[in-house]
């Protein structure tokens, strides 16, 4: 029986750092990740919200939390940053009054900052979007995922995996779809792996995409 693991986790420390960085006491533990959740979910709903995405290129890649004692540092990585701007002048301040709103703090200073990504579709949670947004459109599952890969190799990938599962294409029953394209040496902890597990809602049930992608080999 396989034993799988998550590519990110197993590669901490080595070519992956962590997506939160602070420190608590043990007691305190659990309301810091309930606070790194409620920031995550927080700027993820004002971005649907406030812009209009046509592909994955404008979605958020990842959002990193540095915490002090009187300071919260938010940085978020995104494709298109110019799409949260664009006919909003004070799109990152109104974010940030928001996510202060949410989180009720008082103590503490909150800062945000957005940062874009030189190769979108280098990144594998641009790309699952890229292909949520195909599958919503009823374009077939296997020429999104031709696309996917085509888009990637001109990002400069060296290899990819894309998996999707579910009643693909409107069949009775659910299945798995898979392709790879290149080389990705999962059981290489310094290979550096990039993974992304993403889910889509179509009329037909959900479905859910999983992408691996490797970059380049310490």
């Amino acid at each position: 029986m396989g034993q799988k693991i998550n590519p990110l986790g197993f590669r901490l420390g080595t070519t992956q750092d962590h997506y939160s960085l602070w420190f608590a006491q043990p007691k305190n533990y659990s309301e810091g990740l309930q606070e790194d959740q409620k920031i995550r979910d927080c700027i993820k709903n004002f971005v649907q919200k406030n812009t209009k995405t046509s592909s994955g290129v404008e979605g958020i890649a990842r959002i990193e939390i540095q915490k002090r004692i009187d300071l919260i540092q938010v940085i978020i990585y995104m494709g298109s940053p110019e799409v949260l701007i664009e006919n909003r002048p004070r799109g990152v301040e109104d974010l940030q009054i928001n996510v202060q709103k949410e989180l009720n703090c008082v103590n503490r200073k909150l800062n945000i900052a957005i940062t874009q990504i030189e190769k979108p579709y280098r990144n594998p949670k641009i790309l699952a979007e890229f292909i949520a947004e195909q599958l919503k459109n009823r374009v077939s599952v296997r020429k999104a995922m031709i696309k996917a890969i085509e888009l990637s190799e001109q990002a400069g990938t060296k290899g990819i995996k894309i998996q999707i599962a579910g009643r693909i294409d409107g069949s009775e029953i659910a299945r798995i779809e898979w392709t790879r394209e290149g080389r990705v040496p999962l059981q290489t902890i310094r290979a550096k792996i990039d993974y992304c597990s993403y889910t889509v809602r179509t009329i037909y049930g959900v479905l859910g995409i999983k992408i691996w992608i490797f970059l380049d080999e310490a």
